[in-house]
């Protein structure tokens, strides 16, 4: 079951937000672990941020929906934590990728998704977003952040923020939206068509720009 684009565009606002505030503020990764920020103060600070980024340039982005994508990933990946989430995603088929094979999936995924959804983010505006407070305990190292997103019918969509404490601050690993793992689904789509066509040929379509569900759609068939 794949999730509504709209919704996953405000996920990756979210996570790609969570950078530039950091940035913005002349902050190392190793300096935002040391500020203290809680789960929820991330994913606010977050949102807020990316907003406003869109807010000031939203006339450009539209005119060029691809420099959306080059934002969040000069701003996400750094701080997203993305080979914790590859590892999952891949499930088994990490343990026997090569070094190489890890980073090229890695890069190739998050691109993949996040170039595909430029155009959902160029229209993401305040009203469409709502973060609710998290009570965190202060020992605890793995934390979930709820927030709803407004579809474009008026429906409000549950999206729940996965995070885990690392020595560089808090991070995020997974969304669940709508009940429906994001790191969870991918992994059902990619192993298919892992176990048929082989690792390779999974992360050369993404590098070609294919996108991640219409991968899925052809795991019981011939890879392109």
């Amino acid at each position: 079951m794949r999730v509504p684009t709209v919704v996953l565009a405000g996920a990756l606002l979210i996570g790609a937000a969570q950078s530039q505030a950091e940035n913005a503020q002349g902050q190392s990764a190793q300096g935002a672990a040391q500020s203290g920020a809680g789960p929820y103060e991330v994913v606010q600070t977050a949102a807020q941020s990316m907003l406003h980024a869109l807010d000031a340039n939203r006339d450009a982005y539209r005119k060029g929906p691809s420099k959306v994508g080059e934002l969040v990933d000069k701003y996400l990946l750094p701080h997203f934590d993305t080979e914790f989430a590859a590892r999952l995603v891949l499930g088994q088929h990490w343990r026997s990728a090569t070094p190489e094979q890890r980073q090229r999936f890695i890069d190739a995924f998050y691109h993949s998704v996040l170039n595909n959804y430029g155009n959902a983010l160029v229209d993401f505006t305040a009203d469409k977003l709502k973060v609710y407070p998290a009570n965190v305990d202060p020992n605890s190292t793995r934390a979930t952040v709820r927030t709803e997103v407004k579809r474009s019918n008026g429906d409000r969509v549950a999206v729940n923020y996965y995070l885990r404490k690392t020595p560089a601050g808090w991070k995020a690993w997974d969304v669940v939206i709508d009940g429906i793992s994001y790191v969870n689904s991918y992994r059902e789509d990619f192993g298919a068509q892992i176990d048929q066509q082989g690792i390779d040929a999974v992360i050369n379509r993404l590098e070609r720009g294919e996108k991640p569900g219409d991968i899925a759609k052809t795991s019981g068939g011939k890879a392109s």
